[in-house]
């Protein structure tokens, strides 16, 4: 039983086999080998021969190609480019393109202030000079006036007063007199619009050394929480 099934196991294996290709097929061979020589030596096949390079190098252009064919270049300029490559255009076209020759442009906007070769042609030393002597005729020198004085309104200065005294806020130089002087001072000081105001008429009233109106209960020469210390400081710095 068993030589009966290796039987067909061994014909399975036999058709599996690899079989070597022959020898003399394929690309390989001494006959494809001569052919590929023969036509890059331009012998060529079925009736097409190749042109060898140096036929096709002598072989006239024709009209069309002619009348095409890329002029000679000049230079680097916008125009030889623009000439260029119209015609090349028209070569691959089959078409006449006209070329209009660029001219340069020149960036007249851009100033060359600082190239020597450029401005040298329209400056000199003599023009240098008389620039200068123009702007020597043309320079004005204001003279130096004194400082306006502050017109005389008939009111007490009170930048001049903060500058002539040197007692900090609430120490007392002055005597008061009096019954319930700080609530008499808060209603007074309500009347004015600012303690500048206020500072002015203590002074126009008698101040520092009377207080009419009440508006100093603290006898420090300053009315209604005024304070001298910023003009003090403005005058130091």
């Amino acid at each position: 039983m068993r030589k009966l099934l290796l039987i067909p196991a061994i014909g399975l294996i036999a058709g599996c086999e690899t079989v070597a290709p022959v020898a003399g097929t394929g690309f390989n061979t001494p006959q494809y080998q001569a052919q590929r020589e023969a036509q890059l030596a331009g012998q060529g096949v079925a009736g097409n021969p190749l042109l060898p390079p140096s036929e096709v190098s002598q072989q006239p252009l024709s009209a069309q190609g002619a009348a095409t064919a890329i002029p000679p270049t000049t230079g680097d300029s916008a125009g030889d480019i623009a000439n260029q490559t119209a015609a090349a255009l028209a070569s691959t076209s089959g078409q006449t393109v006209s070329s209009t020759t660029v001219a340069p442009s020149s960036n007249t906007g851009i100033s060359d202030e600082q190239d020597f070769g450029a401005v040298s042609n329209r400056r000199s030393i003599e023009s240098d000079a008389a620039r200068i002597e123009q702007n020597r005729q043309t320079y004005e020198v204001v003279t130096p006036t004194a400082v306006p004085q502050r017109s005389q309104d008939g009111q007490p200065n009170i930048v001049q007063y903060a500058l002539s005294t040197s007692n900090p806020v609430g120490t007392q130089l002055y005597s008061r007199a009096g019954f319930n002087l700080q609530a008499k001072a808060e209603r007074n000081c309500a009347q004015y619009p600012s303690s500048d105001q206020a500072q002015i008429a203590f002074l126009s009233n008698g101040g520092p050394q009377r207080d009419r109106k009440g508006l100093d209960p603290d006898g420090d020469g300053f009315a209604c929480s005024w304070d001298p210390s910023p003009f003090r400081s403005a005058v130091n710095n």
